[in-house]
């Protein structure tokens, strides 16, 4: 097996493709603290040790230039929840699949029944306020795709838990319409609804142009966190990642692996703006909050893929500016590259991965 040492990788340089403007919310000062303020409410010093890896996330910068337009009552809903979702999908990482199912059940409890589930932990409590404050202003539909989105996150997670445990790694289609929903994407995208006061019929989110405009976006938001995320998930053996599956699948090393991701999103964001000029119209009130929640996904898209991903400390700690500038990011393991040929199962031993190998023959599917 050849043995291939990558001690850094040089990403993509999506701001070249993604030319949408960065547009940020005037309330962006008063947000972090007020977050900050809820999400720790009620918890000792010990717990909020526990939550050190919030110290540089950044959500109500995030909150501020994915939400730009919204009012603030809105807004700060919109901080508190991302502040939440990150929270969730950390402690996800760390779950089998029956904690993992435990905890959906908890919250898809909270969700459904704020009012009379008897729950009173942290994460039920936070879930009841978000569904409460959503419901003042938001329409039914609205309510009813934020429950229904969050309830796919997880299960597309307790999915990646199961994926995880077993140790192998799902082709590339599988991977793609698995990750549109461990995004969450799907949920802050009812969430530009929600901060926007629009009210977009069901049969509008259902035309072809509108859920093609919907998957692209996903897909940038989705694969570019990949990028940008793989040298954390790498180092604590997280397989669910785009550039893993295309190495696996496409006996790709890591470099190649890069190009093929940075390309995909490439097409991702071309493939956006061509919808974008094919959308109907359905008269004029309903465009006007089309246009508002097309406009809310591209701001997601430069947000994720340009802006926040190198302001907050998640992904590059405090090399995020030097990385937004050079684009090369430091790895902390040594990659032992799989044969061609061969299907891997990956581990990590002593920070380094290694990806087992297992012959294939011309009959294996």
């Amino acid at each position: 097996m050849p043995v291939v040492t990558v001690t850094s990788l040089v990403l993509p340089d999506l701001k070249t493709h993604c030319t949408f403007p960065v547009r940020r919310s005037r309330y962006h000062k008063y947000l972090s603290a007020r977050t900050k303020a809820w999400f720790f409410r009620g918890r000792d010093d010990d717990y909020k040790k526990q939550c050190a890896t919030f110290k540089g996330l950044k959500p109500a910068l995030l909150a501020s230039v994915t939400y730009p337009n919204a009012g603030y009552p809105q807004l700060q809903l919109c901080s508190d929840f991302l502040t939440y979702f990150f929270f969730l999908d950390d402690l996800s990482d760390e779950l089998g699949k029956a904690d993992t199912k435990s905890v959906a059940d908890l919250v898809m409890n909270s969700l459904y029944h704020p009012y009379t589930y008897g729950s009173s932990t942290r994460i039920s409590e936070m879930a009841k306020d978000l569904i409460k404050r959503i419901a003042k202003t938001a329409t039914i539909g609205v309510q009813h795709r934020f429950v229904e989105t969050f309830d796919l996150f997880f299960q597309s997670i307790h999915a990646q838990a199961q994926e995880r445990t077993s140790g192998g790694i799902t082709t590339v289609d599988e991977y793609i319409m698995l990750r549109r929903d461990t995004s969450g994407c799907r949920t802050c995208w009812s969430l530009i609804e929600y901060a926007n006061n629009l009210d977009i019929p069901e049969e509008v989110h259902e035309h072809p142009v509108i859920r093609g405009l919907s998957d692209s976006a996903n897909d940038v938001v989705a694969w570019s966190n990949d990028l940008y995320s793989y040298k954390v998930e790498s180092s604590r053996n997280d397989t669910h990642n785009m550039l893993v599956v295309v190495m696996d699948q496409r006996n790709l090393d890591l470099p190649q692996a890069v190009d093929v991701v940075g390309k995909m999103c490439e097409e991702a964001i071309n493939r956006f703006k061509t919808l974008q000029t094919q959308v109907p119209s359905w008269g004029r009130i309903i465009d006007e909050d089309v246009a508002q929640y097309i406009q809310g996904m591209a701001d997601w898209m430069v947000a994720v893929s340009v802006y926040w991903s190198f302001e907050t400390e998640r992904y590059f700690g405090k090399a995020n500016k030097s990385v937004k500038t050079t684009r090369l990011v430091q790895l902390f393991a040594t990659l032992i590259l799989r044969r061609p040929g061969s299907r891997g199962k990956y581990r990590l031993t002593n920070n380094v991965v290694i990806i087992q190998t297992v012959h294939c023959s011309s009959t294996d599917t």
